[in-house]
């Protein structure tokens, strides 16, 4: 059983990445430091766009408009955090 703790826990880490990396990148795209017109740019961009846009249209669904100041990503990602550490805290139940 504490192999599927460690599979979600993989999950979780590998999903706090993804949000990192969209972050990050929507950063770099905002300040013009990446452009969307390069392929690659665009590629990685539409995927993470696609990977993460309907998680986020949920939690954005319930959040008040905050005038251009885009809350979802750090609500998902600490969503992603507490669940990490809710799994932690009860892996006795996975023994």
């Amino acid at each position: 059983m504490t192999s599927i703790l460690q599979i979600l826990l993989l999950i979780l880490d590998v999903a706090q990445w993804i949000i990192l990396a969209h972050i990050i990148m929507s950063w770099l795209i905002n300040f013009q430091v990446l452009n969307l017109r390069q392929p690659l740019v665009a590629n990685i961009w539409d995927g993470l766009n696609r990977i993460l846009e309907p998680i986020y249209s949920r939690v954005r669904s319930f959040l008040p408009q905050m005038g251009g100041l885009d809350l979802a990503p750090l609500i998902v990602l600490l969503a992603v955090y507490a669940l990490r550490i809710i799994l932690i805290n009860n892996a006795s139940a996975f023994l």
